[in-house]
Order: C-alpha cells, then sequence, then structure tokens
C-alpha cells in the first residue's frame, strides 16, 4: 500500500462509490452524512444517473479512473457479474474496497481478490448488511452463553419489481446463511435443500454438529417476514430483523387454574427484552469500514466470510435447481 493510502492523519477519508442504482444511492447518502468522511464523488455506467445522484448530496460524477485518483475508499455497487472486474481495478489502483454481497459470481474470483486486498495492503469489506443489525448484534453478544440446538431464519415476502428475475438463494437466503455461520463461528457439515415456484421460493436445513439450522427465503409470500429463532435449552431467543427487536422466553411452565368452579389450563412463561441499540444497518455498516479504512484493522465481514457464505449458497442453489420441486437432495460437505 502507497505510504499516501496509509491512513497516520485525522484527515476526512476520501471515498466515492462506483455504481449508484438503489443501493449505491443509499451509500452515497450515508456516506454524506458520516463525520469525517468527505465523499468525493461517484461513477456509474449512466452518465445521468451518476449526476442525478451526485447534486443530491453535495458531490460531483465523476469518471472511475478519476474518482479513483481522488479516493482512499470506494463501495462497489455494481451488478454481481461486474464485481470481479471492478474491485480488481479499485484495488490495484490502491483503494480500499467495500463491495456488496454476494462478493463475487465465483468461489475462485472471491479468492483471486482476496489475495489482491491483502497483498497490496488493503481493506476488502463484503456488504453484509444484516451483520450489523442491531438486533444481531444483540443475539451475537448472548449466544456464547447459550447451549445452542436449533436456529431457524426467515426472509420471505414479494418481489419489489415483479418482473424482476432475482435468485432468492443468492439475493436473499445469503443473508441469513452468513448470520447463521457467523454467529455458530463454524461451517456446515451437511446441506440438503428444496425449492418451488421456479426457484422463487426455496428452503434448506444445515448441521453444525450437534446444531440444525433451517433457513427458507420467499419471493412469493404476501407478506413481509425477516426473523430469526434460536432454540437453547435455557430459552428461546426470538428475533424480528425489520422492527431490531429481541425477545428471550424462559422458565415456560404449564399450570392449572380454578375459575367459577372450572379448570383452565394456561402456559406461561418468562419473557426478557434485552435493550437493543437501534439505528440503521447500512449507517453501522459503513462507519465500521471507515474505521476498519483508518485504522488498517480487519472489517467486520472478511473477504473469507464472504466466501464462505458464497461457497454454501452455490451447494443449496445446485441442490435447489438440480432437482423438481418438492424433491430434496442432502450433500455432505465435511
Amino acid at each position: 500500500m502507497s505510504p499516501e493510502r496509509t491512513m497516520t492523519t485525522s484527515r476526512p477519508i476520501r471515498v466515492g462509490v462506483v455504481g449508484v442504482g438503489a443501493m449505491g444511492e443509499n451509500h452515497a447518502r450515508v456516506y454524506s452524512e458520516l463525520r469525517d468522511v468527505d465523499l468525493v464523488g461517484v461513477a456509474d455506467h449512466d452518465p445521468d444517473v451518476a449526476r442525478r445522484v451526485a447534486t443530491e448530496y453535495g458531490t460531483e460524477a465523476l469518471e472511475m479512473e478519476r474518482l479513483l485518483e481522488r479516493c482512499d475508499a470506494v463501495t462497489v455497487a455494481v451488478p454481481t457479474h461486474a464485481h470481479y472486474e471492478t474491485v480488481s481495478r479499485c484495488l490495484e489502483s490502491g483503494v480500499h474496497v467495500l463491495v456488496e454481497k454476494p462478493i463475487a459470481e465465483t468461489v475462485e474470483q472471491g479468492r483471486k481478490m482476496a489475495t489482491l486486498a491483502r497483498t497490496a495492503g488493503l481493506v476488502l469489506q463484503v456488504g453484509h448488511i444484516e451483520r450489523f443489525n442491531p438486533a444481531v448484534q444483540t443475539v451475537s453478544e448472548l449466544i456464547d452463553d447459550l447451549d445452542v440446538i436449533s436456529l431457524e431464519a426467515e426472509r420471505l415476502g414479494p418481489p419489489i419489481d415483479r418482473t424482476a428475475p432475482g435468485n432468492v438463494v443468492f439475493d436473499l437466503m445469503v443473508h441469513d446463511v452468513d448470520i447463521v455461520a457467523s454467529l455458530l463461528d463454524d461451517d456446515p457439515e451437511s446441506i440438503s435443500a428444496m425449492g418451488t415456484d421456479d426457484g422463487r421460493y426455496a428452503t434448506t436445513t444445515m448441521s453444525f454438529g450437534d446444531v440444525v439450522a433451517t433457513v427458507t427465503a420467499s419471493r412469493v409470500t404476501q407478506k413481509k417476514v425477516r426473523k430469526l429463532t434460536v432454540t437453547a435449552r435455557e430459552c428461546l431467543v426470538e428475533v424480528d430483523y425489520l422492527e431490531q427487536s429481541v425477545l428471550i422466553h424462559r422458565d415456560s411452565y404449564p399450570e392449572y387454574l380454578v375459575d367459577d368452579g372450572q379448570r383452565r389450563y394456561r402456559h406461561e412463561s418468562v419473557v426478557e427484552r434485552p435493550r437493543v441499540d437501534n439505528g440503521e444497518p447500512l449507517r453501522h455498516e459503513l462507519e465500521s469500514f471507515v474505521e476498519a479504512v483508518r485504522t488498517g484493522s480487519e472489517p467486520t465481514v472478511t473477504a473469507e466470510d464472504a466466501i464462505d457464505a458464497l461457497e454454501t449458497v452455490k451447494r443449496i442453489d445446485a441442490l435447489v435447481s438440480g432437482e423438481k420441486p418438492r424433491r430434496g437432495r442432502e450433500v455432505e460437505i465435511r
């Protein structure tokens, strides 16, 4: 890494965004709001889009080469098929990168990107944004003290654009695959999976030793659901990603009551509501990235984390797409 790219002063970090579609524009918005950060420009294959976003957030629309000359760090939010070429170009220019998930189209590309960043001494963070959801961060602090039996994640809802052909395994399920692996600090030993409705609904079951994790993703469910349930011997933990809430159910017990001569049955439990410091996950993610750039520390979501998630979802997708609906296969991945 060249000396001018090393963050040894307190000057603002100079950042840019490559690709300012819906997600990239949000990155530009948050960068423009962060302290000690200077949004020096945005780039996009559509110059009109780049100019509109630049005007909205008080910066410049630049060609990519000029943007990289001005930046210490960039977000890459281009389509997945362009991740490898775009990220490599940024890293070769000595610029730190946060790239949206999945890290690349192939595991091999992801590994090459990781090697390139490591050799250059640059930060390569991957945008698995749910890691920065305050509710998930709260659970990650609890889980080490639990004897976990199972995890169940649901990411359901209708598509925003019903003409979009997005793959639910790569677009949606990858979030929860990464969350489960990070909470358990492990990779799955075996995977079974099935799908239906032309791959718009998929579910997988993964084993992590004595722990079982089930993850479901859907673009056909007429209600938006983003939930995680952790079953442990001590308690049941319910996480709502949308509400950014955590409920812990403990000491569940049955009880019979006598009311007006009639016996009634009820089941009670103690419910705890741990404090969750709510906030925008994207803001937490970009603050974390900027801190890693400034200090040279390892990012919260490393390239290796993202490569592991990509390997897992590729196995899941092969099982989902390789069989007729309602039939599943299992693969051992020891």
